[in-house]
């Protein structure tokens, strides 16, 4: 069974990527599956326009999806623009993929509203998609709900192309992400780069905790009982927290007699603990850009290996090898 997902480079890994679904991946890992993990830097352009950050961000995913406890032993990762077989699949699958199928994308009718400007590489992004996880033979793909379409999509074209030219590619499933861990910014709204309310995986303790104390809560006094559910506050603090701990929180939300900035200065100890062997490993990785290197390289090599497997059974499916 192979399992594959890739991630976008576009600014640093907050708790909702964490959470929602960077830790679920690397639990995935633990399977006795061939996992395929890549870095979309490829995807990334549809955004990011300016080469140095690029370059940065995906950087700074290896190093984070590292630290945060990706085996490379246990799974490949790699730069999704290191495969160019993907891209040259990709052109493969646009031409019989129908110009509806793309306009019925969700995702893409959603950034246009945001004001993310139209262009073919995002309107062309699902099959670009398809071709990252088609070129596997991927039969896993860990998605959020929200992602569930694309997955469609790349199933649709896939058997689009198989009826066309015979049994080529496998057809993927999708695993659904947990979502039970809403997690929401330092606004009350899902957490989210475009919202501006993130609060980073590998922030410096200071600096996240002042973060922490910014997070806007309601103006009930101190000496008021609180409801802690569908408390924005008490959900992120629920993250981090033990059975007990949380226990214990919810007993003081509904006794009253304390203040938001107590449940804050908690909310920050328990993150910067959570993630202080993360953050060591991250420091130790930085200091040997060459292991980040060589881990990257051998992700690609594998990756290419079966990529190009694909790519030439799917080049002499359509006529375009013997």
């Amino acid at each position: 069974m192979r399992v594959l997902s890739g991630i976008q480079p576009t600014g640093r890994f907050h708790w909702g990527n964490y959470f929602g679904a960077i830790r679920q991946y690397i639990a995935l890992q633990d399977r006795p599956d061939t996992a395929f993990y890549f870095i979309a830097d490829l995807h990334a352009l549809t955004t990011v326009r300016n080469p140095e950050e690029l370059r940065n961000y995906t950087q700074d995913a290896a190093l984070d999806l590292l630290a945060l406890g990706l085996q490379p032993d246990r799974a490949s990762l790699f730069r999704q623009s290191d495969v160019p077989e993907v891209s040259e699949l990709c052109w493969l699958l646009l031409t019989g993929t129908p110009m509806g199928l793309l306009e019925r994308c969700v995702s893409y009718k959603d950034k246009k509203a945001r004001g993310i400007r139209a262009d073919a590489g995002l309107f062309t992004y699902p099959v670009l998609m398809a071709a990252d996880i088609l070129a596997y033979d991927s039969q896993i793909v860990p998605v959020g709900e929200d992602q569930v379409q694309h997955i469609e999509v790349a199933r649709d074209i896939a058997g689009s192309f198989n009826h066309e030219f015979g049994e080529t590619f496998v057809l993927p499933k999708e695993k659904i992400l947990d979502s039970s861990a809403r997690v929401p910014g330092t606004d009350g709204q899902k957490m989210s780069k475009s919202y501006g309310n993130t609060l980073a995986v590998f922030e410096e303790p200071k600096a996240l905790t002042k973060q922490v104390k910014r997070i806007v809560t309601d103006s009930r006094t101190p000496d008021q009982p609180k409801e802690p559910d569908g408390d924005h506050l008490y959900q992120l603090y629920s993250l981090f927290a033990n059975d007990q701990q949380r226990e214990t929180m919810a007993a003081t939300y509904r006794r009253g007699g304390f203040g938001y900035g107590d449940v804050k200065v908690a909310l920050a100890t328990l993150a910067v603990e959570h993630f202080a062997e993360a953050r060591q490993r991250r420091e130790e990785l930085v200091a040997h850009p060459e292991r980040v290197r060589e881990i990257l390289g051998d992700g690609a090599a594998t990756a290419r290996k079966k990529a190009i497997e694909v790519l030439q059974r799917a080049q002499r499916a359509c006529g375009l090898r013997r």
